[in-house]
């Protein structure tokens, strides 16, 4: 009786093991389909992961396109939720929730259409096309041959947008007026004789390997294509922007006035935070960390023994010139120092650190403008470029240097370009979490990092703290104006008054910022929100684990399964505290 009994359980066991393995399969059955899938609806995302088949074409986007892409994409949705989660390990359960949370983001924004939007105040589609060429390899006849191709579908791209942009119109799903009247401006910086055009850049030097006439057609096909059709296009845009799309924009700012506004910012404040809160809980989290924040720079003021009142240190910070470089090589200078200094510090941080290198270059002066003070831009792991950290060395009088240690602590090391080039060789998740980038871990990850620089020993000058200070005061405002602005009414001026009074930055650095606020709803929230929960997982395994904390093990298992949910990174935290209590025993 007794050993019929194992012997059930040992069938059970094995029955059980075999439809795990069986659910393990069908997921991964199903996200591989997946990426086929977007590779076939994508040619330019195939070609940036290595596919070079269709290396040649620009995506559709049409509107057409949109409904097509959700026709093959919740059929696939669909299979994914019929998997049982009990059934599969850790790892392929993360994967399960991440990949229906992506694909059902995706069909949400397309019944919302926000392809009817594709501009923001700081960028757009025609300054995406001209920058193409710079995550392109220009090593053979055929990757010549390729962008020429691109260039000439570059028109027809741009009339797809401007369709979409006229659908968005006549229902009012437009960005708002006030932070879009430099357009005409921004379309016109890359309207150009064809040698000067960005298009032509590939072409300006020939390689070794290519037959000097055969380059010389190719140099003449791309002056062609940019004269006769990419600036026309460009033109087109442009008179559009001046005669339809400016006298029809909104003259409200804020995302609850856009059709089914409500519904619509609570679905980005999901997407972009991945918690479960509305407008109004996150305006009162950014109330009670102004607030906090705002203590901790008074005792910094009241250390330096300023006599003033804080408004008029803010002035002084934005006015002094010892605050200030007046060349943009210099600007680079500092902050390649600083990246290089810590560079140093993170095998005291890390166990493990990424190969993939980094480099520090400027914000491409035709963006640069109406560009955010510095951004990180990734690469492919068998990408023949590093990660990018660029800094906006655009009115250099607005871009002071007490800001830039916390600056490139977010944007390189140990901030983005750590935490990106790490993701990309995990061999054990699937290849679509290798690629994907959630804000609230991304960002938070990055603000967090801003913070625990001080920890190996930066910001050791006042002012320099006190930039770490306003750039977290800066995320913290955001909150409160974000949710003020799309959710409660707040005018785009008085916004701009509250980061003026609460923050070190220029006030052409705090209306470039909010302008983006609103014309990118609720990403900004991802920041602050994604810091909060790091710190809280941090102190908890801190207080769990006493004098068996370790803070480089800690990190490593906050980023050991790449980007992810904020509920996702809890569960890792907390099985991380499991682990590690277990092997202190």
């Amino acid at each position: 009786m007794i050993k019929h009994f194992f012997i059930c359980l040992s069938l059970i066991a094995i029955a059980n093991s075999a439809s795990a393995n069986g659910s393990s399969k069908k997921l991964h059955d199903i996200l591989n389909e997946v990426i086929k899938t977007q590779n076939e609806l994508s040619p330019q995302r195939a070609t940036y992961y290595g596919d070079q088949s269709k290396a040649g074409q620009l995506d559709d986007v049409s509107a057409a396109f949109y409904l097509q892409q959700n026709a093959k994409l919740q059929p696939l949705l669909d299979q994914l939720n019929s998997i049982k989660p009990t059934k599969l390990n850790f790892q392929d359960q993360i994967s399960l929730q991440m990949q229906k949370s992506f694909l059902q983001q995706t069909i949400d924004d397309n019944n919302f259409k926000d392809h009817e939007m594709p501009i923001t105040a700081e960028s757009s589609f025609h300054a995406n096309l001209a920058t193409l060429h710079r995550y392109s390899a220009f090593k053979s006849k055929q990757d010549f041959e390729n962008h020429l191709n691109r260039m000439k579908q570059v028109s027809r791209v741009i009339q797809q947008h401007i369709d979409n942009m006229r659908s968005g119109l006549k229902r009012g799903f437009t960005q708002p007026k006030a932070i879009i009247q430099h357009y005409p401006e921004f379309i016109q910086n890359y309207i150009k004789e064809a040698e000067d055009s960005n298009f032509y850049q590939p072409f300006l030097n020939k390689p070794q390997h290519i037959d000097a006439d055969q380059f010389a057609s190719f140099q003449q096909q791309a002056k062609a294509i940019i004269t006769e059709s990419i600036n026309p296009s460009y033109l087109k845009f442009k008179k559009f922007m001046v005669e339809e799309y400016l006298p029809g924009a909104r003259d409200t700012i804020g995302a609850y006035s856009l059709p089914n506004g409500k519904a619509y910012y609570q679905l980005k404040i999901k997407q972009y935070t991945t918690l479960d809160l509305t407008a109004e809980e996150i305006h009162q989290i950014g109330l009670n960390e102004v607030e906090r924040i705002r203590n901790e720079m008074e005792a910094i003021i009241a250390d330096l023994h300023f006599q003033g009142s804080f408004s008029e240190f803010l002035h002084f910070l934005r006015t002094d010139p010892q605050f200030y470089v007046t060349t943009p090589d210099d600007l680079l200078k500092e902050a390649r120092d600083i990246a290089k200094r810590m560079d140093g510090k993170l095998p005291e941080l890390f166990t493990k650190l990424p190969r993939q290198p980094y480099a520090v270059n400027p914000v491409p002066m035709e963006m640069a403008p109406n560009y955010t003070t510095g951004r990180y831009v990734s690469a492919p792991l068998e990408s023949t470029r590093p990660g990018q950290y660029w800094v906006n060395t655009y009115a250099l009088d607005k871009r002071p240097l007490y800001n830039l240690p916390a600056l490139t602590f977010h944007e390189a090391v140990p901030g983005h370009h750590l935490q990106s080039a790490l993701t990309k060789e995990l061999t054990d998740i699937p290849k679509f979490r290798q690629q994907a980038y959630i804000s609230a871990f991304g960002e938070g990850w990055g603000l967090y990092c801003e913070k625990l620089a001080k920890e190996v020993g930066f910001y050791q000058d006042p002012y320099a703290d006190f930039g770490r200070l306003t750039y977290e005061m800066w995320r913290a405002m955001r909150l409160v104006v974000d949710t003020g602005m799309h959710a409660m009414g707040m005018s785009r001026d008085e916004a701009i008054k509250l980061m003026e009074e609460n923050t070190a930055l220029s006030t052409h650095n705090v209306r470039t910022e909010i302008d983006r606020y609103i014309a990118w709803p609720a990403q900004a929230l991802s920041y602050k929100l994604g810091e909060i929960k790091i710190w809280e997982l941090r102190h908890k395994a801190e207080q769990q684990l006493g004098d068996k904390f370790d803070i480089r093990t800690f990190h490593d298992a906050v980023l050991s399964s790449g980007s992810v949910p904020l509920n996702v990174l809890e569960q890792i935290i907390d099985q991380y505290i499991k682990t590690e209590l277990k092997e202190h025993k």
